[in-house]
């Protein structure tokens, strides 16, 4: 194949779309100057590039049949034989569906990408596959992974199966389904603004977003390259810890990785609270729309881990309840510049570049109408504020990032852990089928004001569940640790699991 050459016309237009103005002949001297170039383009095409390898047969799979799917938490049905031996023999695992796995579709929750079928496993999948794990499927999430309720994605309602009627949580909505009712032991969530800990915290299970670059995100369909994570969904800690060690380290193939390896997370367990420092954050209880049930359960919470051993204290983060907003910019013009104009890959970046779901993202402009009304919203905001405002405050909230991070640091130096609900509420219930835009964008962001800060900051963060309210709905505990300290993450979070069993 040769790239397509432009006509003379069509580098003066070219070239006025970026403000340079050629007469005619002027356009017909860059227009021989530019055939160069486009050779280079024609030797880049010719040449076939090396991409991850593909080891374990699979099937295409299928989309199960309601009866199948009673939580409509599965995206596709596909059994993949892990190899045997490792870590996570005998378990079985569902991967969130913005996560690649060769010959299986992936729709990332949208009709954009209906009838785009990866050629790679992303590195998550080969490294779970290589442990042992058996993946039985790709699991729903929200449209684009833009929401933390499960009421988005183009394949229908996810429904929380321990509080019937009520929010599974997003944007890993059916991941968490799955792990909560049993139907897999544990699966692959993302975390760009909760989407991991919300839904955990709202089904009762424990969800970990790693720090920042830890786990590769290789193959994940990218949303904000400084607040994309991925992390593990799972009924206990001590699986989470497993499945961790598994997933955790470098690639050589991630921009986002700083080469941390990995750690025997497992190794944390056990360990008690007792030598452990924790930090009641005060600005992260009696948020907007808190449950005062919630705040007190996680109060108790911290109390028991006080009775296990620890220092209980009270900290400031005093940046904390700005967090939401300073990581709104960053989520809502990064992603439109990334996701939308650029394809979801970008430049200014090594890395491995799917080809495929770039040319079937690049569609989303002939179909921006079928979004979902969260991602109609987020998308219209980003391009105004970005292209308005030259990038301002998308800079600005980088710039003020650095001293949310630091006010982190801070508080961090005073403990080891620090503790907040995960979600200021516990699960509300789905919106109704007729719901308008402003009930939909509601239930899809409520939840974030604890979860959003530390995606901006790149704090470890896991929730682990500490009761119910009296309506029986699920509430979580978040923990927060410095970076890289996943094992002192693992050791409290293990303790508070062992106080409520």
């Amino acid at each position: 194949m040769t790239i397509n050459r432009p006509t003379v016309e069509e580098v003066q237009a070219a070239a006025l779309e970026i403000g340079i103005h050629f007469d005619a002949a002027e356009a017909a001297v860059y227009h021989e100057l530019m055939q160069g170039q486009l050779d280079a383009y024609d030797l880049v095409d010719s040449l076939k590039p090396e991409m991850p390898e593909t080891i374990y047969p699979r099937s295409a799979g299928e989309k199960p049949e309601p009866k199948d799917n009673p939580y409509n938490a599965w995206a596709v049905k596909s059994t993949i034989k892990g190899s045997g031996k490792g870590k996570l023999v005998n378990k079985t695992v569902a991967i969130k569906d913005n996560v690649s796995v060769a010959g299986v579709p992936m729709s990332n929750g949208t009709s954009i990408l209906t009838g785009y079928v990866p050629d790679t496993d992303a590195t998550i999948v080969t490294r779970i596959l290589d442990a042992g794990g058996d993946i039985l499927g790709k699991a729903n999430c929200e449209y684009y992974c833009a929401s933390g309720g499960s009421h988005t994605s183009i394949n229908g309602v996810v429904e929380n199966p321990v509080a019937p009627g009520f929010n599974a949580g997003g944007s890993s909505s059916g991941s968490t389904a799955l792990v909560a009712a049993g139907l897999v032991d544990m699966a692959t969530g993302g975390d760009q603004g909760g989407s991991v800990r919300i839904p955990a915290s709202y089904c009762g299970v424990v969800g970990l977003k790693p720090t920042h670059g830890l786990v590769p995100y290789t193959g994940i369909f990218a949303v904000e390259l400084t607040l994309d994570h991925a992390g593990p969904i799972t009924r206990t800690v001590a699986d989470n810890a497993l499945m961790l060690e598994v997933m955790a380290g470098p690639d050589g193939l991630d921009p986002r990785q700083s080469g941390t390896p990995a750690q025997p997370y497992t190794q944390a367990l056990d360990k008690g609270v007792k030598e452990l420092r924790i930090g009641i954050v005060s600005e992260g209880f009696g948020t907007q729309g808190a449950e005062a049930e919630v705040d007190a359960r996680v109060m108790e919470a911290a109390e028991k881990l006080g009775a296990a051993g620890a220092t209980v204290s009270t900290v400031s983060i005093p940046l904390h309840p700005a967090g939401a907003a300073i990581w709104t910019p960053i989520f809502l013009e990064g992603t439109y510049d990334l996701m939308l104009r650029n394809n979801a890959y970008g430049t200014n970046m090594k890395g491995v570049f799917n080809e495929g779901l770039m040319e079937a993202q690049s569609r989303w402009k002939d179909h921006a109408d079928e979004f979902s009304e969260t991602v109609k919203l987020g998308m219209l905001t980003g391009h105004f504020t970005a292209s308005r405002n030259k990038g301002r405050y998308y800079g600005k909230a980088q710039n003020l990032n650095r001293l949310l991070t630091a006010d982190y640091e801070r508080a961090l130096s005073e403990v080891d852990i620090l503790i907040m609900p995960t979600t200021p509420m516990a699960t509300t219930r789905l919106p109704p089928k007729d719901a308008g835009p402003a009930e939909v964008i509601a239930r899809a962001f409520e939840m974030v004001g604890n979860t959003a800060p530390t995606c901006a900051t790149g704090h470890p963060a896991i929730t682990v569940p500490v009761g119910t309210t009296s309506d029986a709905r699920p509430i979580g505990a978040m923990l927060i640790a410095r970076h890289s300290d996943e094992m002192t993450l693992f050791s409290a979070a293990q303790e508070l699991e062992n106080a409520y069993s």
